[in-house]
C-alpha cells in the first residue's frame, strides 16, 4: 500500500517531466506573471521561473516600497520590459493580461489573495505553509476545487532528488516495513532587536499586518524574522519543520494524524521570540507514529550532519534523508553505511513543474489538498501545545474531536475590515 501511495504521489511530477520538452518546444507567448510579496521568497520563486523560461514578470506587489524598488531592479536583469508595481494586491490582480500569481507573503496574507485569484481563474503558486489557520486552509482548498486554476504550493522538497530517490528506496521495500519516522531541525536562529520602534518609512506596517493582529513593529516581528512570532509565523515547526512533515507524509502515503501530542515551551529565548525554542510533537498516524523535535539554542551540535533531516526506522534498515543525500544504515553493529547524493535543484524543478502544468493544464505534485494536510498537521501540534497537550482529529468532519477550547483555535478572528473566508 505504501509503495502504491508513494509512487502515486510522484506520478504527477513524473508526468510533468515527460511533458516538459514538448511544452517548451511548443513555444508561444510568455506567461504573464505577477508576484505578491517581493521581499524574499516571492523573488526566489520568480528567479526560478526565469531559469525555467517562458515567463514575463508584468506586475509586482509589496507593502514596502524599498522591496518593490529592489525587486524591479532584479527583474530588469532578466527581461527587457519593466513590471508595473503596486502596494495593494487587489490592484495587482486587476493588471491587464495577468495569468499567473506568485504569493510570497508571510502566511497570514496567503488566504485572501489566493481565494480571490482562484475566483478569477488565475493560476497560483503559493508559498508554504498554505495558510495561517486551519479554517483558512479549508476555505482555500474549496476555492481551488471550485475554480479552473492550476495551483502549486511551495513544498519544493517534493522535488528533492534525495527525498524522491530515498522515498522510492523505501517504497520498494528495501528497508522493510517502516515502524516509525522522526524529523528534527536544531539550530541557533539569527535574532535581531525585539524592542518596539517606528517602522521604516518605506513600510506600510498596517497593511503588512493586514487581517492579523497589529503588534508594535520591531525588526524581530517584521520582515523575515516573523517566522518565530506567534501572531504571524507561529514558530519553527510551522515554518521549517513543515517541509519534513510534508516529505514524510509523501514518502509514507500518510493523510492526517488521528491524534497529536505536544510538549515544550519558551525557555532560553523568552523575551526575544514568542514561539517555543524547545518542542516535541508526536503525530499518531494510522500507519505509524511520527515524532518532531527542535531546539533553538546550544553552542554547537553534537552531530551536525543529522541536525537537519528526517529518519525512517524500518524492520530491515534505517534511512536518514536531508536536502542533498540519503543514508542507508543496515542492521548490525559493524554494517557499512551507504551514502547516496543525487544532484538536482528542487526549487527550479518545483516551479518548472507548475509552469508546465499551467501550459498543458496538467497536474502538479503539491496541489492545495496535499498542502492543507501537511499545514493542518503542524498547526494542530501548536494547538495541542496551547490546549493541554493533546488534540484528536476527526478526519471525516475535518474538526477537532470534542470541540471546546482547542476547536476554537482552528480559526483566528480577522482584524477589520478584513473578513475571514471560512463560512463553516
Amino acid at each position: 500500500m505504501r509503495r502504491r501511495v508513494f509512487l502515486g504521489a510522484l506520478a504527477a511530477g513524473s508526468a510533468v517531466m515527460g511533458r516538459r520538452t514538448a511544452a517548451r518546444q511548443a513555444g508561444g507567448e510568455k506567461l504573464k506573471v505577477g508576484v505578491i510579496g517581493c521581499g524574499w521568497y516571492g523573488m526566489v520563486v520568480l528567479k526560478a521561473a526565469f531559469e525555467s523560461g517562458g515567463v514575463e514578470a508584468v506586475a509586482l506587489c509589496d507593502v514596502d516600497a524599498e522591496h518593490l524598488r529592489t525587486a524591479a531592479d532584479e527583474v530588469a536583469k532578466h527581461q527587457a520590459g519593466s513590471p508595473a508595481t503596486y502596494a495593494d494586491w487587489r490592484e495587482l490582480l486587476d493588471h491587464p493580461g495577468l495569468q499567473v500569481v506568485v504569493i510570497g507573503t508571510p502566511p497570514h496574507w496567503h488566504a485572501l489573495p489566493f481565494i480571490e485569484a482562484c475566483s478569477r481563474g488565475l493560476d497560483v503558486y503559493c508559498e508554504k505553509p498554505l495558510c495561517y489557520d486551519v479554517r483558512e486552509g479549508q476555505a482555500m482548498v474549496e476555492a481551488a476545487r471550485n475554480s479552473s486554476s492550476v495551483v502549486q504550493v511551495g513544498f519544493q522538497r517534493r522535488q528533492s532528488a534525495a527525498v524522491r530517490e530515498g522515498g522510492r528506496y523505501i517504497a520498494d521495500g528495501h528497508a522493510g516495513r517502516i515502524l516509525s519516522a522522526a524529523a528534527q531541525i536544531h539550530y541557533s536562529p539569527d535574532l535581531v532587536d525585539p524592542t518596539p520602534r517606528e517602522p521604516p518609512p518605506s513600510l506600510d506596517w498596517d497593511a503588512w499586518c493586514g487581517p492579523a493582529p497589529k503588534l508594535p513593529y520591531s525588526p524581530q516581528v517584521g520582515h523575515f524574522h516573523w517566522r518565530l512570532e506567534k501572531a504571524y509565523g507561529n514558530g519553527h515547526l510551522v515554518d521549517w519543520g513543515i517541509h519534513w512533515i510534508d516529505s514524510i507524509r509523501m514518502t509514507l502515503g500518510l493523510a492526517m494524524p488521528r491524534s497529536i501530542s505536544s510538549a515544550g515551551g519558551l525557555y532560553h529565548l523568552k523575551g526575544r521570540i514568542t514561539t517555543p525554542d524547545v518542542l516535541t510533537a508526536h503525530f499518531e498516524f494510522d500507519e505509524c507514529p511520527v515524532v518532531w523535535t527542535h531546539r533553538l539554542h546550544g553552542a554547537a551540535e553534537h552531530s551536525p550532519e543529522t541536525s537537519i533531516g528526517m529518519f525512517f526506522y524500518g524492520e530491515k534498515e534505517t534511512l536518514f534523508l536531508d536536502d542533498r543525500r540519503y543514508v542507508v544504515i543496515p542492521k548490525g553493529k559493524d554494517a557499512d553505511r551507504r551514502v547516496v547524493e543525487p544532484e538536482g535543484n528542487a526549487q527550479v524543478a518545483h516551479v518548472s513543474e507548475f509552469l508546465d502544468a499551467v501550459r498543458t493544464r496538467g497536474g502538479v505534485s503539491c496541489p492545495p489538498a496535499e498542502a492543507y494536510h501537511s499545514t493542518a498537521t503542524v498547526q494542530l501540534a501548536m494547538i495541542a501545545l496551547d490546549s493541554g497537550g493533546r488534540v484528536d482529529w476527526d478526519a471525516e468532519a475535518e474538526a477537532i474531536a470534542g470541540g471546546g477550547e482547542a476547536s476554537a483555535r482552528l480559526m483566528r478572528d480577522y482584524r477589520a475590515p478584513w473578513v475571514h473566508p471560512w463560512k463553516g
